[in-house]
């Protein structure tokens, strides 16, 4: 099903003057953008689940330090 969005302005030319500079449509840019949006809200989501799920189940954690004592990394 076809979707449109409303841009401010300013963005609007931006893209505008992308799309011209590079040869590709605004579409394009448009779907780029969203596709890479949603797969960084679905990692937000993922983990902030995941640790509200470690929290209730009391499950230990190990500080960053200490791994990177254990496998011999510098900080």
């Amino acid at each position: 099903m076809p979707t449109s969005v409303r841009l401010p302005d300013d963005a609007e030319k931006r893209l505008a003057a992308l799309a011209l500079e590079t040869g590709r449509s605004k579409a394009f840019y448009i779907r780029e953008a969203i596709l890479q949006y949603i797969d960084d809200m679905e990692d937000v989501y993922l983990a902030e689940k995941r640790i509200e799920e470690m929290k209730r189940s009391g499950e230990k954690t190990i500080p960053l330090e200490k791994l990177m004592e254990q496998y011999g990394l510098d900080s």
